[in-house]
């Protein structure tokens, strides 16, 4: 019995010291809760400041205060009150934000049971989210959360869970004093983070404070989750248009190298440019598929590696395309110089942490942001300028050529790829007119700017599909340009050397150089040596002598059906300095070598279809016959000239037959 009453005791004794060791926090009054929180917690240093902690969640007792009992081994500690989140923390006497409360046992008056008042919860501005629409797939049972930068991107906050309504929809409530809210709707995690239409990663969503205030509904449709999205889904036509062309650049990167007559000296330089835009268009692809991207996140910066490249290559390519023999292009090594600074540039971010980096990108760090829309813009400024530069050279390149040469050279699919360059640079310089002005008027530019880079992308890629249709259809642009033929290519004409300048023209016996006045021969005059180019203009009357030589001449041999005639070469033959016989078609014709030339091949076509020897000879044959080189050719000269196209011309004869 005795042995009973002692333990009874003991046993009481301990109880009342356990009781003694508990510290007990209780809320006596606080302004009403926010509708849907789930109740009231304490957040300090002593649970890392996890403000919706359950271990930590107070009581609510039949008095209406709130209570939780911690362990008295806690001397000091900071805490605050909260909701559940950081947005619903208890403020000060206005509203306001409140400093810590702190706790030191040594100078409380009851270290046991503390009292507090809460004063107001944060005035925060309140935005409220509706989901009115879920892909068709979603799972039945799915909790749907918000994550943002309002909660350091938990894609599962418990606090953020969007509760389901009996009209279908997904509420939730946000309070926080952000500037902007930037944010994705999950299932709970970031595998089930919400798509584009396509199923691949979207651009985070974003409001701006100004956009709504006063608790007003902002709603929002869901496409798709990724992780739910089926193998057609990833593979849109989009994508599979971006795959063929870098899959085609693959073929004519192994097919230039097999034609005959290759055109190594430029055709090199346009092998290394189709390999680098389809590695570009490649990796574009394959960066934004969900698992790629959340796995090799920093392959996204391999793409960039064209901005600085494409431009220079473009440009060297086309000098060694046009002036083959020997023009180099000055520095060219210099010239890339701006892609090994992007190159220095971009490597801390290939040695960064792989989790940062995709952090970076997807919080849109504005470092990170800034050093890619800045390095986008000079990129931008960049690429135009050789754009020109290379419209300048092909312009002054044609302009040289149609002074010597009386056939095309077949340089037209150069201002096919220019015009789809120049599609690109506007699009390009609208998305950053477009980045500015949501700068401006505070709009968010992020799925406009999306589909921008992707429509870029497109438009760039079909460069490559056009590439292919001319080397099915004219593969001679990928050949080495035909060479002149040999001066004596008509049997009836007589060969002579070209002129050197400095030397003395070799005079044959077959063509003795004749006196001016003898205007009724075919006759050139002698020159003994190159003159200096004179800038004044010839006499009247000697142009007008050389004016009929040179016509006459032309006539006779009809040395226009020769389709490769170059001004050297019917200088040759007059026994003429180029230099004198272009002044003489400039001045005396008004015409370039190039249109003077087609001007007798017309002529002679239209005599031809006048003559009933050649009625059953085709247009295109006849246009052959008389020198023109290609159907294209033939149609341009004829339009130029007759100011009618060839078959608007033929039907003029039909009427009048």
């Amino acid at each position: 019995m005795r042995l009973n009453v002692v333990f009874l005791f003991a046993l009481l004794w301990l109880l009342a010291f356990t009781g003694q060791a508990q510290l007990v926090i209780e809320v006596v009054k606080s302004p009403p809760l926010l509708p849907l929180t789930s109740g009231l917690y304490i957040a300090g240093d002593f649970n890392n400041w996890n403000p919706g902690d359950p271990a930590y969640k107070l009581k609510k007792g039949a008095n209406g205060s709130y209570t939780i009992t911690l362990s008295d081994t806690l001397k000091h500690f900071e805490y605050k009150l909260t909701q559940g989140s950081w947005m619903t923390v208890e403020g000060g006497p206005e509203g306001k934000q409140r400093p810590n409360r702190v706790y030191n046992r040594a100078f409380e008056p009851d270290p046991n049971h503390i009292q507090i008042t809460v004063d107001s919860w944060e005035m925060k501005p309140a935005y409220r989210f509706v989901i009115t629409q879920v892909p068709d797939n979603t799972p039945h049972d799915a909790r749907l959360y918000l994550t943002g930068n309002f909660n350091k991107w938990n894609p599962g906050d418990e606090s953020l869970l969007l509760q389901r309504q009996f009209d279908g929809t997904y509420r939730v409530s946000v309070y926080t004093d952000l500037e902007k809210l930037e944010f994705k709707f999950t299932r709970g995690n970031w595998d089930s983070v919400e798509g584009r239409e396509n199923g691949k990663a979207r651009a985070n969503r974003v409001v701006l404070r100004g956009d709504n205030i006063n608790n007003e509904s902002i709603e929002v449709q869901i496409q798709s989750w990724e992780d739910l999205s089926g193998t057609f889904n990833f593979y849109s036509v989009y994508d599979l248009l971006l795959l063929f062309s870098a899959f085609q650049g693959i073929l004519l990167i192994i097919a230039i190298p097999t034609i005959q007559n290759y055109n190594k000296a430029a055709n090199r330089w346009l092998v290394i440019l189709l390999g680098l835009s389809s590695f570009a268009i490649f990796i574009r692809i394959f960066a934004n598929y969900r698992d790629v991207a959340q796995s090799y996140t920093k392959l996204v910066l391999l793409p960039d590696l064209i901005l600085f490249t494409y431009g220079p290559l473009f440009y060297i390519y086309i000098n060694k395309l046009l002036y083959r023999s020997g023009r180099k292009v000055r520095n060219w090594s210099y010239r890339f110089i701006p892609a090994g600074i992007q190159v220095l540039i971009y490597l801390p971010f290939v040695f960064m942490n792989s989790k940062q980096f995709q952090i970076d990108i997807v919080n849109q760090d504005v470092f990170v942001m800034t050093l890619f829309l800045g390095g986008g813009f000079l990129s931008l400024l960049f690429n135009a300028g050789y754009w020109l530069l290379c419209r300048r050279t092909i312009r002054h390149y044609q302009q040289e050529y149609e002074t010597s040469h009386s056939f095309e050279h077949n340089i037209q699919y150069l201002y096919t790829v220019l015009t789809i360059q120049a599609i690109c640079l506007v699009l390009w310089a609208t998305l950053f007119m477009f980045i500015a002005g949501s700068k401006l008027f505070g709009f968010d530019p992020t799925t406009v700017a999306a589909r921008h880079v992707d429509a870029i992308w497109l438009v760039f890629s079909t460069i490559i599909y056009f590439l292919g249709y001319f080397a099915i259809h004219q593969p001679e642009i990928f050949k080495v340009p035909a060479s002149v033929q040999p001066v004596g290519f008509f049997d009836n004409t007589p060969a002579i050397p070209l002129l050197t300048p400095g030397k003395p023209v070799p005079v044959e016996e077959n063509l003795p150089p004749i006196i001016l006045s003898e205007v009724n021969e075919v006759v050139v005059p002698a020159v003994i040596e190159t003159p200096t180019h004179k800038a004044e203009p010839l006499p009247d009357g000697e142009l007008q002598v050389l004016k009929e030589q040179v016509e006459s001449y032309l006539l006779r041999h009809k040395l226009f059906a020769n389709p490769n005639l170059t001004i050297n070469e019917l200088a040759s033959k007059l026994k003429m300095q180029p230099y004198l016989l272009s002044k003489v078609i400039n001045e005396g014709f008004d015409k370039n070598f190039f249109d003077f030339i087609n001007h007798y091949r017309v002529e002679e076509l239209k005599r031809r279809l006048d003559d009933p020897r050649y009625k059953n000879y085709t247009l295109l044959s006849l246009a052959f016959d008389v020198g023109f080189n290609s159907k294209t050719a033939f149609n341009r000269a004829f339009k130029k000239i007759t100011r009618q196209t060839p078959s608007e011309y033929m039907n003029t004869i039909r009427e009048v037959a």
